[in-house]
């Protein structure tokens, strides 16, 4: 018996499911109801959340001093060229699920398996972690019960009602969602400016002296907690310096993460092929700037050494006499974090409404609702998972799995564009990457550097969690694949 692990999907099959069959975006099972615009305020409303409200501090602190701004800068550049890869694959395949169906036209379907079932974790995760944060925030701003909204508490009620609220937008219709995002991120961007433009008053270059403080060595953990790389090739952890920046860089890369969300909103689009690398570009360019000048008024503000791992921003400010500050930044976060919960809700709705129409979830899961154009069935099912996560779990350093399953998705779509040039040169692009091959192998390589210095426990739990999609695909998967019953495989 012959078993095709590896059998692909053609760009014309996908293209035909989402009604796109001649390049030029027409109507399929999703309404195409989203422009540029609706998809740089989904991808800001992802992106900009709990990173700059709290990796800022922590790694200015403890690795980068000043030069975090430096750190912010190297893994914005890390994702844009990530970014570059995504745009060229969304124009050319404008559909749901992004890199689970651009892995299946290029890598197979096992791999295409693989890689949805990782970003099926990434997402879950990553709205069930933003949602404790939410009520950890929305606790302390209200002055709440620690024993309903605190990371304490034994249920998490205002994890629980967020999501419950948030599902309901979701389920309600793609538009109903961009206009919900759209608010919250005006609230957040209009902050983030403001903390610029307040805060440069109080900057002081003392702060900024010296900008990259001199190596030393760190109180590295050791054990599983250790990165992959250092264990593996003996380092020392170091902090500071030169090691100390690109240190805080693979860490902090976690507050880019989540703009992959507007590829998955392709098959949502009206015209993918001209605005979909406009979203995806654009939610980079106003992310980093954003992150780079916030970062910069934070350390200039207060010296490194002194700020404060929890809430760096409100307490900068309390610290040089503008407390006043605090109340809108604690808004800011919650609209932030608000908005990162409903955007990782859409967009894992529609990778598994990709993985249904496929065959290799049960096909219901993929039916989309007459009324409101939305996958209703698997947006409750995922809705269901992020409420039971984010009430009882406390998740904690399973955060760095959010980090690991970006990166790989990354990597596999950097590797996916010189694969699908060679294979599929007469497909139309109406983006593509410049420098192709190198700019795509560069961008894989970086992915996977930063992926190495996520620590050994972190790659046990992401290999573990890839074992179990392993099995289910399996023992359900390949057996219900519709490519594979279309091309007879036995």
């Amino acid at each position: 018996m012959r078993v095709d692990l590896f059998r692909t999907k053609s760009v014309e099959d996908i293209r035909a499911e989402a009604g796109d069959a001649d390049g030029t975006g027409g109507s399929g099972g999703l309404r195409r109801r989203l422009s540029a615009r609706h998809l740089v305020g989904f991808g800001i409303g992802v992106v900009i959340g709990t990173g700059i409200f709290t990796l800022t501090g922590v790694q200015a602190k403890d690795n980068a001093g000043p030069a975090v701004v430096i750190s912010f800068v190297i893994a914005g550049v890390v994702a844009a060229l990530a970014a570059l890869c995504y745009a060229e694959l969304a124009s050319s395949v404008p559909t749901a699920g992004s890199a689970y169906s651009y892995a299946y036209a290029t890598a197979g379907e096992v791999v295409a398996w693989i890689i949805g079932w990782d970003l099926f974790l990434e997402f879950a995760l990553g709205a069930a972690v933003v949602a404790r944060g939410w009520s950890g925030y929305v606790g302390n701003l209200l002055d709440l019960p620690p024993g309903l909204f605190g990371e304490d508490a034994p249920v998490n009620v205002g994890a629980a009602l967020i999501v419950v609220v948030l599902v309901a937008v979701a389920v309600l219709g793609i538009r109903e969602s961009a206009r919900v995002t759209a608010g919250l991120v005006v609230v957040k961007v209009a902050v983030c400016v403001f903390i610029v433009v307040a805060g440069a008053w109080y900057v002081r270059g003392a702060n900024l002296t010296p900008f990259v403080p001199p190596s030393r060595p760190a109180e590295g953990e050791g054990g599983l907690a250790r990165p992959l790389l250092e264990a593996t090739l003996g380092l020392e952890p170091v902090a500071f310096g030169v090691g100390g920046v690109l240190t805080a860089a693979a860490v902090v890369f976690f507050a880019y993460t989540g703009f992959e969300a507007v590829a998955n909103l392709s098959e949502e689009t009206r015209r993918p092929a001209r605005d979909l690398p406009l979203g995806l570009l654009g939610t980079l360019a106003l992310s980093t700037t954003l992150y780079v000048g916030v970062s910069l008024v934070l350390v200039g503000m207060v010296r490194y050494d002194r700020l404060d791992e929890g809430a760096p921003l409100a307490d900068a400010f309390d610290q040089v006499g503008a407390g006043w500050a605090s109340s809108l930044i604690s808004l800011a976060a919650v609209a932030g974090l608000t908005s990162v919960i409903l955007v990782d809700l859409l967009t894992a709705s529609r990778i598994g409404f990709a993985m249904g129409r496929d065959g290799l979830l049960p096909p219901a899961v993929a039916g989309v609702s007459p009324r409101t154009g939305t996958p209703v069935r698997i947006t409750l099912v995922f809705g269901v998972l992020v409420l039971v996560l984010s009430a009882l779990v406390p998740l904690g350093t399973l955060a760095d799995l959010v980090s690991i399953g970006t990166l790989f998705a990354f990597l596999l779509v950097s590797a996916a564009v010189p694969v699908l040039r060679r294979t599929r040169p007469d497909l139309r692009r109406p983006f593509r990457v410049p420098l192709s091959p190198v700019l795509p192998v560069v961008s894989a390589l970086a992915c996977l550097y930063l992926m190495l210095n996520l620590s050994i426990e972190t790659w046990l739990r992401f290999l573990a969690w890839l074992a179990l999609g392993f099995v289910v695909y399996a023992f359900y998967g390949r057996r219900h694949s519709r490519v594979r019953a279309r091309q007879g495989s036995r």
